[in-house]
């Protein structure tokens, strides 16, 4: 599909040897999608809900019958780009925001891994474990752990992460049915809105968390 669009045989043809596909035919490309059809299901329920639109509305919109969007958004049609172009332009979003891979629900960065940045004059390295989005509130705590116990979570409000690294010591963290083991230095990050539990697996386990929510 990206080879498509880079050489220009996108939305307005193959090559200029086909007219510009009408609103009626995008309901039937000739291109399938190579995407998972999850992805792009998801995306749509996504950015449907955030317009605050009914699936007639934007079915109309974008020129395309209202069952296929049914079935778009069910994971059950296999969209070409056409189909996918036109209800980006009428969700007025990005095409790449339909088609993009989901975030992976859980990030882990190793101790010495990930961008670091080296000061001129000072004995200094910064690494950059996460750029903040806009609009949110960070609360940053520092946790002490032994082992023996664990420490279960119950979800956060919705939309919350957690950025979590390793002072001293091991420990198991993350959502329960996900959790991931980290020693000193390691960083990770993962949904604070799911069950989530920390365990420490060595004596003085220290940590730094910083909670996020939207």
């Amino acid at each position: 599909m990206t080879r498509d669009m880079a050489d220009g045989r996108g939305p307005a043809g193959r090559g200029g040897s086909r007219p510009e596909p009408s609103a009626a035919s995008t309901s039937a490309p000739a291109t399938p999608s190579r995407l998972p059809r999850e992805w792009i299901a998801a995306a749509l329920r996504r950015e449907r809900a955030k317009a605050g639109i009914s699936l007639s509305e934007l079915a109309k919109r974008a020129g395309i019958a209202k069952s296929t969007l049914s079935q778009l958004e069910a994971a059950t049609g296999n969209p070409g780009i056409e189909t996918v172009w036109a209800l980006a332009v009428a969700l007025g979003v990005p095409f790449s925001v339909l088609v993009e891979s989901p975030a992976p629900a859980v990030t882990v960065i190793r101790a010495g891994e990930g961008p670091t940045m080296h000061a001129e004059q000072a004995s200094y390295a910064g690494t950059l474990l996460s750029a903040g989005p806009s609009g949110v509130r960070r609360d940053i705590y520092h946790g002490a752990l032994e082992p023996g116990s664990v420490r279960e979570s119950e979800p956060h409000i919705p939309g919350s992460m957690e950025h979590l690294v390793v002072s001293t010591g091991r420990l198991v963290a993350g959502p329960s049915d996900e959790t991931v083991e980290l020693s000193a230095g390691d960083y990770m990050s993962y949904r604070g809105d799911v069950p989530h539990l920390y365990e420490a697996l060595e004596a003085g386990t220290t940590f730094v968390l910083v909670m996020q929510h939207v």
